[in-house]
């Protein structure tokens, strides 16, 4: 919803024309605008100067010719208008942008407003279409991988399967856990008082996050040094790797003043990344509890 948001602010702000027609159509995971994919439309370069059409156009140069004013190349004139704004320069003989180092939020107000930019200079733009980016925007939203997947051969896996190997494994389990104790709170208390009334996010409180993710790491850690029964195996791997997903949001969710994006990132799959924990010892403790010598 907030990208959609943002999407139609942008399109009202800068005047765009309402056609009441559909112009986009959906192509598997791809939009097209007429028939043609909206990348070829943002990456697009009549002249071949090294100018995408759309920064010539916003920049008040001709997309069709390699030197807009004769004897000065369109890409040394958009290199000179990077740099007086900050967005970067080339050394290069063309106009691409450098490699920067740009936060998420930076890619994606980019990608918005290149995308943007370019629809508008190729016709005009109705409600779906804003709709469509909007909804595309947040899909790459909800669809951040998570940075690190823990393997099997990343864990000590014994030859012991014994009721008596299991036993052992329990109390190092317990043992992994309790070295870094979560404090008396959970992150919902902090995401509720971070999150307010929905409407004036206090990034103040994410710091209280701090000492959930110290014991996150810290659980994984330990997880990660003790011996494990093979028939444990699984179950264990899957406890880790819930844990880090759950540690990787709220870390981005810490992210808020910085990397908004990332942020946001980190709130949409909180939720379900910490069910998907939650079963994950609810199934190892059940594991534990099938192989332990019985009474």
């Amino acid at each position: 919803m907030a990208v959609l948001v943002l999407a139609t602010l942008y399109f009202v702000k800068n005047d765009f024309s309402w056609s009441g027609k559909a112009v986009y159509q959906r192509s598997g995971s791809e939009l097209r605008y007429e028939n043609t994919q909206v990348e070829d439309l943002v990456k697009k370069d009549t002249d071949g100067d090294g100018v995408l059409d759309w920064e010539e156009m916003l920049r008040g140069l001709d997309p069709t010719k390699a030197e807009t004013t004769p004897g000065t190349p369109d890409a040394t004139v958009a290199n000179k208008l990077r740099a007086e704004s900050g967005t970067g320069t080339n050394t290069g003989e063309t106009g691409a942008a450098p490699e920067e180092n740009l936060t998420e939020t930076d890619k994606f107000a980019r990608e918005l407003f290149s995308t943007a930019a370019s629809l508008n200079q190729s016709g005009a733009v109705d409600q779906a279409t804003v709709e469509k980016i909007g909804s595309a925007l947040a899909e790459k939203i909800q669809n951040y991988a998570p940075r690190k997947i823990y393997a099997l051969l990343d864990i000590k896996v014994s030859t012991d399967d014994s009721p008596a190997g299991a036993q052992a494994y329990m109390g190092s389990f317990y043992q992994a856990l309790g070295k870094t104790p979560m404090p008396a709170y959970t992150a919902i208390d902090v995401l509720e008082k971070f999150l307010g009334d929905g409407e004036t996010p206090d990034p103040s409180v994410l710091s209280e996050l701090t000492p959930i993710i110290a014991s996150l790491s810290g659980a994984i850690e330990g997880m990660l040094k003790i011996s494990v029964p093979p028939s444990l195996a699984s179950a264990h791997l899957d406890f880790i790797n819930g844990a880090e997903r759950v540690m990787e949001n709220l870390t981005d969710v810490q992210s808020f003043e910085s990397d908004p994006i990332v942020a946001f990132s980190g709130l949409a799959k909180y939720e379900e990344n910490s069910v998907l924990f939650l079963s994950a010892g609810n199934k190892l403790l059940g594991v534990i509890k099938q192989k332990l010598p019985k009474s």
